[in-house]
């Protein structure tokens, strides 16, 4: 077995999932501020993106070094946000399951069919919206249906749209990172 093959990450693997994480990072500031205090920004697709292009276990994880960042102090989170405060605060619980939207969306890999790929995508951002409602309704106080309808609902429809255009968007990057050479090589893109 060659030495690249035996490696976890090439690489070029964790250049990927750098970038991918910046990718996310700088999405999250295209935000417009809402009364209610949940932005509307290109996050949900950055992390669609991310999970179609990298698949389920670098997509996650790239999305998690995201995550880890904007926690340790560096301002990646929406609106320039950072620290453990915003990560438990009312909309923290959207950050962490953007954990689950690149994972489902990372299930691509293994499937050939484009609406299984987008149905198990959708799965993951539905995941995503229930972890975000439960903390926004311990945080705020209020009930999990009123957390739902407040911090939720409005985004639904625009979140489901993000993830179909990051699958289309994906597959012309995903044929851009799979080189030639690797592929003689038997080298997958992001190994």
């Amino acid at each position: 077995m060659s030495e690249e093959k035996k490696q976890v990450f090439s690489v070029k693997s964790i250049v990927f999932i750098g970038v991918f994480a910046a990718v996310i990072a700088v999405l999250a500031q295209i935000a417009i501020p809402t009364p209610w205090g949940i932005p509307i920004t290109l996050q949900t697709f950055a992390v669609a993106l991310t999970g179609y292009c990298l698949g389920k276990w670098k997509g996650t994880l790239s999305t998690f070094v995201y995550v880890l960042i904007g926690f340790i102090g560096i301002p990646v989170y929406a609106g320039f946000g950072v620290g453990p405060a915003k990560l438990f605060g009312m909309t923290g619980g959207f950050i962490w399951g953007f954990l689950f939207l690149a994972f489902g969306c990372g299930l691509e890999d293994a499937i050939q069919k484009k609406w299984l790929s987008i149905l198990f995508g959708i799965m993951g951002l539905l995941i995503c919206h229930v972890c975000g409602s439960i903390q926004f309704a311990l945080v705020s106080g209020q009930s999990l249906g009123e957390s739902f309808l407040l911090a939720s609902a409005p985004y639904l429809v625009k979140d489901v749209i993000s993830v179909a255009v990051a699958y289309g968007l994906a597959i012309p990057i995903r044929k851009a990172m799979d080189l030639k050479k690797n592929k003689k090589a038997g080298i997958s893109p992001v190994e």
